[in-house]
């Protein structure tokens, strides 16, 4: 009965560890995927699957001692070879959910007597099989191996997803830790807050993005104004040393221009055309008088005026002159 049992343990077991993987693909398919939820899933799932290896091992074992059931009954104290299966039955009466093992336990009570059960409940000889002391064990499960059986799911379900959280190298052989609650969407239920999880803190402290946005922009923004970070300014190459010899300060000699000398331009007017050339008895300073008198520049007609009226005296000095 009990090897049946086992039997029909196990396939129950395997069908709902199916659903149990496709609600944790389900998980990590969301947007944002809920990896605590996840994990925790997977740690029942891991455990449903450590159950399952236990029962095909216990299952064995049941064969075993049927086969073996007329030399149990043929000897008063417990045989060497199977002190170990029997052990182990006992070990696991109530810790897995198959009643017919009570009964087993029971009945090797009634044969073995109460101290050898005890010492088989509490595994005082060391005796249980290692393997099933580690699948049925109430620890969990590591947190790299939780972290496998998420990459697993993904790949079999086909479903892109990376962890937020990288797990870290001393984190790998711990335990998960308790969730901080990172994964979980703020004001789910209405939708009014905005949709930024809870991050963790390296610290180990939740912090939320969402409420403490305000305070942050704040701080921030009282930082900034003290200390403003500077612009990135173009580097300029220093300017390049001329090796020729630097030349004299330019006060020290004249300029081109000034070194050139304006020759005056007579021009004669109508009234002097008429008139003939001046005579010899001009003065040099008379002429070079008159000379400037035209080279006046006539911009409007104030200064036609004044030159039709310095026109007029310089006609006079030549009449003036010609009289002489």
């Amino acid at each position: 009965m009990a090897v049946s049992r086992f039997g029909i343990a196990s396939n129950r077991k395997t069908a709902l560890m199916k659903q149990q993987m496709r609600e944790i693909a389900k998980l990590l398919n969301e947007d944002p995927p809920k990896e605590e939820k996840a994990r925790i899933r997977a740690e029942a799932l891991i455990r449903d699957d450590n159950t399952v290896e236990a029962y095909e091992i216990l299952q064995l074992t049941c064969e075993l001692l049927s086969e073996r059931i007329k030399l149990i009954a043929s000897q008063k104290a417990c045989p060497d070879d199977l002190k170990e299966s029997i052990h182990t039955l006992i070990w696991c009466a109530t810790r897995v959910d198959i009643p017919e093992l009570l009964e087993i336990k029971k009945q090797f009570r009634y044969k073995y007597g109460k101290d050898f059960v005890d010492d088989a409940s509490e595994n005082k000889c060391n005796v249980v099989n290692e393997r099933i002391l580690s699948k049925l064990s109430v620890q969990p499960p590591t947190a790299f191996l939780v972290h496998t059986y998420l990459e697993k799911i993904a790949d079999q379900f086909e479903v892109v997803w990376s962890p937020t959280v990288k797990l870290k190298a001393e984190d790998m052989a711990q335990p998960t830790k308790a969730p901080v609650g990172y994964s979980v969407q703020v004001a789910p239920g209405t939708g009014l807050a905005p949709s930024s999880p809870f991050m963790p803190n390296p610290n180990g402290n939740s912090i939320s993005t969402s409420h403490n946005t305000t305070a942050m922009n704040h701080n921030n923004h009282d930082k900034q104004q003290i200390s403003l970070p500077l612009p990135n300014l173009p580097v300029v190459p220093p300017p390049a040393l001329s090796t020729s010899k630097p030349m004299p300060p330019s006060a020290n000699y004249p300029s081109p221009i000034d070194t050139i000398e304006e020759p005056d331009i007579f021009v004669p007017s109508e009234a002097m055309k008429s008139s003939g050339p001046p005579t010899t008895n001009m003065q040099p300073d008379d002429i070079g008088k008159s000379t400037e008198t035209q080279n006046v520049d006539i911009t409007d007609d104030n200064e036609s005026n004044e030159e039709d009226d310095a026109f007029a005296i310089l006609q006079a000095r030549f009449d003036e002159l010609k009289n002489r």
